[in-house]
């Protein structure tokens, strides 16, 4: 205890301001190289859709029509909006459009947006379609274009 009293007031004065200065430089340094740092503009693109990549089937007894879309909302507890590039794939037909409402209990769906129906011997482009009875039956709607091979 002894020592601490014999210790200069000079030395213990100027070894707390080389402390206090090499923390402010530490401080600063540190300062100017976050300063210099670039940080690019992320843009997080969060979509307001219940769904992700949904995909859904409408079953039947002889095939199974599987949908595919890039987002989808629920409207209600059946009722399914698929947005983004819908697809309906069978083994006999596929059809694609933007925008469709699938009614999950009832196995329906039905769209009023530009669609492309494609078969092994036909293409229609019509204004929209309704898919009932499980998938045996589609009408198209508004002006329609067949194409017969």
């Amino acid at each position: 205890m002894n020592f601490l009293l014999y210790i200069n007031r000079k030395i213990i004065i100027f070894i707390g301001t080389l402390i206090i200065i090499s923390f402010i430089i530490f401080i600063l340094y540190k300062q100017i190289n976050l300063s210099n740092v670039n940080f690019e503009y992320v843009k997080n693109e969060f979509s307001d859709a219940d769904i992700s990549k949904p995909k859904f089937a409408i079953n039947n007894e002889t095939k199974k029509i599987y949908i595919t879309a890039g987002e989808g909302n629920f409207l209600n507890k059946d009722e399914v909006l698929l947005k983004d590039n819908v697809k309906f794939k069978s083994s006999d037909f596929s059809i694609e459009t933007d925008r469709v409402i699938f009614n999950r209990n009832k196995q329906t769906a039905q769209s009023k947006t530009k669609s492309l129906f494609k078969s092994k011997n036909a293409v229609i482009f019509s204004n929209g379609f309704n898919i009932h009875d499980k998938g045996n039956k589609i009408i198209f709607y508004g002006n329609s274009n067949i194409i017969l091979k």
